[in-house]
């Protein structure tokens, strides 16, 4: 079925479950003073009344994960008397997306500016008459400092809609150890050591190399490999942007990563861990692997996982591209009666300044790669990394990174393959069998929905 504008679409994807991103911190509800905004924005067409300077306007934010945007509403509102900033954070996904659902099937209780996970998108994107289009307010004047890939997540398919303004994203990389590099004989340097790993066979002859060596898995496990070599699909992953139809089975990167995977797990290389599981978060402080394929939002969780291993981890570039896990959108639902003044604090908030501001504090990748060459970027350094310029890096990752379409039901139909993929380093089950279960989950799922 072709993605439309019609809202059941919405209440179909109800149990859709994204990948857990480095979130943390209690759900907490904070008013933020702000002052009303002195310029006008003229390139915004709403259909809101006009306001006399002094009439106060209350915004409403839906907030999820760590941020800084509290601390930035704060500096808005000394230049924007009488606008007040409302802000509700959460930490859960899931229940944030949902309460949205909610609130947009009953026709009340939505935000004025609500804070949308990429691996949510699907569910929202095609409710155009749910959201105010971005585009009337003034974003297609701005789309061109954000990369094109992450700009496009949020647009439709002709491009005329913008659901949300860009803010961090995930691009993929190569966390890597020096200390069991350097006992393994591999070169410790990011280049040095990026190009013994640059094609996915080369990458497996040197895992199971370092296996050999050192009798430690050389990647940490199944899902973080398997999703690495997934998410360098072209264009597509399981479903069809075109009519939402089940393509996984075509698509040889998702047969290449579960094969690649699987040879990791016969060979022994892949470590038999659970992801966020407290035996994962050991293995990453105590040196149980060498390496984790994670996004620029993982070094949050190697910093609190791994406290002892500071100074020794490194950053590189993933074998043959990148991919990108997790990002969110700023957008305004309709339900908001303030799109004018949403739409330029999200607009300030998003700019340049700030995403420098939001990724030296909170380490969220900026979205507009003008900062990728800024001194204010390049030049941050990272202890924990061994003083590496980490976000050098990240900004490679970015722009080898190619949009991808995942469907209202990527997370559930890959749940399929990654409980696959244990079966057969758990049970040692027959790969081709799990295999043909999988697609066969998967197509079943497709037809029902």
């Amino acid at each position: 079925m072709k993605r439309g504008k019609k809202w059941p679409m919405l209440l179909l994807s109800l149990m859709l479950t994204a990948s857990l991103a480095a979130c943390g911190g209690k759900s907490s509800t904070q008013d933020t003073q702000t002052p009303e905004k002195t310029t006008d924005n003229t390139t915004a067409q709403t259909n809101d009344t006009k306001k006399d300077s002094d009439e106060k306007v209350e915004l409403s934010f839906w907030s999820l994960g760590t941020t800084n945007y509290e601390e930035l509403g704060k500096e808005y509102t000394k230049e924007h008397p009488n606008v007040t900033i409302k802000f509700q954070n959460t930490s859960d996904q899931t229940a944030h997306h949902n309460n949205l659902t909610t609130a947009l099937s009953a026709g009340s209780g939505a935000p004025d500016i609500f804070m949308l996970e990429i691996g949510f998108m699907e569910r929202f994107i095609g409710a155009e008459d749910k959201f105010y289009n971005l585009n009337d307010l003034g974003a297609k004047d701005i789309a061109g400092n954000y990369l094109d890939w992450k700009w496009k997540q949020g647009s439709s398919k002709d491009g005329s809609f913008q659901i949300g303004l860009p803010t961090d994203i995930g691009p993929t990389v190569v966390y890597y150890r020096t200390d069991l590099a350097e006992t393994a004989g591999l070169p410790t340097e990011p280049d040095a050591f990026g190009k013994e790993i640059d094609t996915w066979d080369k990458f497996a002859a040197v895992a199971k190399q370092f296996k050999d060596k050192t009798g430690k898995p050389f990647a940490d496990l199944t899902d973080l490999v398997y999703n690495g070599i997934r998410d360098q699909s072209e264009g597509e992953i399981y479903f069809s942007k075109e009519d939402g139809s089940f393509i996984g089975d075509k698509n040889p990167q998702v047969k290449k990563a579960f094969d690649f995977t699987v040879k990791g797990i016969q060979e022994g290389w892949i470590g038999n861990t659970l992801l966020w599981s407290p035996e994962w978060g050991q293995a990453t402080n105590d040196g149980g692997f060498d390496v984790m394929l994670g996004p620029a939002w993982m070094a949050g969780n190697i910093k609190s996982n791994g406290p002892d291993s500071s100074g020794k981890w490194r950053i590189t570039q993933l074998p043959e591209g990148a991919g990108n896990w997790g990002g969110s959108f700023l957008t305004l639902p309709k339900q908001g009666k303030h799109s004018k003044e949403a739409y330029e604090f999200i607009s300030w908030l998003d700019d340049k300044e700030n995403q420098l501001e939001s990724f030296k504090t909170k380490g969220l990748m900026p979205s507009i790669p003008a900062l990728y060459t800024d001194e204010a970027f390049t030049g941050f350094k990272d202890d924990f990394f061994g003083g590496q310029a980490t976000a050098v890096e990240y900004g490679k990752a970015a722009q080898r990174v190619k949009p991808v379409y995942y469907g209202p039901l990527h997370d559930q139909v890959d749940t399929f393959f990654k409980d696959a993929l244990k079966n057969v380093l758990e049970k040692k089950a027959d790969p081709a069998k799990e295999w043909d279960a999988a697609i066969e989950k998967a197509k079943t799922l497709a037809a029902r929905s």
